[in-house]
């Protein structure tokens, strides 16, 4: 299974409203961090779509906890 760049930029919205910037100097939390880096790396490599087993275990948790509360917010 793979994620698409629009899905993980949903998470990342997600994550963000779950856990937003703290402090003065705005720090990103550690879930968006986690999303943060896939982002990055399938905007580097100009990718539409990750496989989910590239993701580390950290960011396919949050990727799973997501869907799992999109879904929820669907039914």
């Amino acid at each position: 299974m793979d994620v698409s760049l629009t899905e993980l930029e949903e998470a990342i919205n997600y994550w963000r409203r779950m856990r937003p910037a703290t402090g003065e100097e705005r720090a990103l939390s550690p879930e968006v961090n986690a999303l943060a880096d896939a982002y990055a790396l399938m905007i580097f490599e100009r990718a539409r779509v990750l496989p989910l087993s590239s993701l580390s275990e950290t960011a396919l948790a949050l990727i799973e906890a997501w869907r799992a509360s999109a879904k929820g917010h669907a039914a």
